[in-house]
């Protein structure tokens, strides 16, 4: 009788390679039961981030809340009567939404290749790593809604408050998968190709220039343009528009738009998670 292998003895006991490749079915039916593993790390990750500031998580609020201020100073002027209508609820519900995409996005391009030493040590689906970025942006956008939430009250009034802004449930989900859909890819990507990390912030500003966070892009471009069909068929640009249409007085959401963000989302998330799954013993290793 052939002696058994060192590796053949620990698959009889239970043990397995870490990081070995998964079937898919089994792959995922892991990932639903350590979603936990990816929420207190998500969690941990958010209160570790501002340990050493004196306001702590005050932060991830002031930023987007600063950044919406500024851009409604700088870009406020310049466009003068181009201004969007309703240019302050339009700005900060474009600003504080795409921020969180844009977090989902550079933080799921170094969700992995900055936790090596978590990725060689410890035998678990990888794909919880992009997916830990994603809850902890999620737990970092609730606050910042709130603050948005009193800015429309305060410049549109509280007469404007209706049941429509329950839509932003769904959509919020919906911005949710499709970021990790995002979060998947590039975390993938960047560990083929580091060097892609460097390009994160230009790409980053590229997709905030592109997606109408400041502009209204009818104000700007005209329809048959082909640069405003580009910035239109962007899926985050759509996002966008459907929270507007829902919390901005003046707007209105397009349905046609919730079908294109759908297909995006679906696309985005299926392909995402096999193109990770497909490299999950690359990940953590040098060669």
């Amino acid at each position: 009788m052939a002696e058994k292998s060192t590796e053949e003895y620990a698959l009889e006991n239970g043990l397995f390679r870490v990081g070995a490749k998964q079937p898919l079915t089994q792959y995922i039916a892991e990932t639903v039961e350590r979603l936990q593993f990816a929420y207190t790390l998500a969690a941990f990750s958010n209160e570790a981030g501002n340990a050493k500031s004196r306001i702590g998580g005050w932060w991830n609020l002031l930023i987007p809340t600063m950044q919406a201020a500024s851009y409604g100073l700088i870009f406020g002027v310049i466009m003068g009567r181009q201004r969007p209508d309703n240019f302050l609820p339009f700005l900060f519900t474009g600003v504080f939404l795409f921020s969180f995409i844009q977090g989902c996005f550079t933080g799921g391009a170094s969700s992995i290749v900055n936790r090596t030493g978590l990725v060689r040590t410890l035998n678990f689906p990888r794909v919880l790593l992009p997916l830990s970025i994603v809850i902890s942006q999620v737990l970092s956008l609730f606050p910042q809604l709130l603050v948005l939430s009193v800015i429309l009250v305060i410049v549109q009034g509280i007469g404007t408050i209706s049941l429509n802004w329950l839509m932003l449930i769904p959509l919020i989900a919906m911005m949710s998968l499709f970021s990790f859909g995002l979060a998947m890819i590039m975390a993938r990507v960047t560990v083929h190709v580091q060097d892609l990390n460097k390009l994160i912030p230009f790409i980053s500003r590229i997709l905030f220039y592109s997606s109408g966070v400041f502009f209204a892009v009818e104000k700007i471009l005209n329809s048959d343009n082909v640069f405003a069909k580009v910035i239109t068929a962007n899926p985050i640009f759509q996002f966008l528009n459907l929270a507007r249409g829902y919390l901005v007085e003046g707007y209105h959401a397009d349905p046609a738009e919730w079908i294109s963000v759908s297909l995006w989302t679906v696309g985005l998330v299926v392909f995402g998670f096999i193109f990770f799954w497909g490299a999950e013993e690359r990940y953590g290793r040098e060669d």
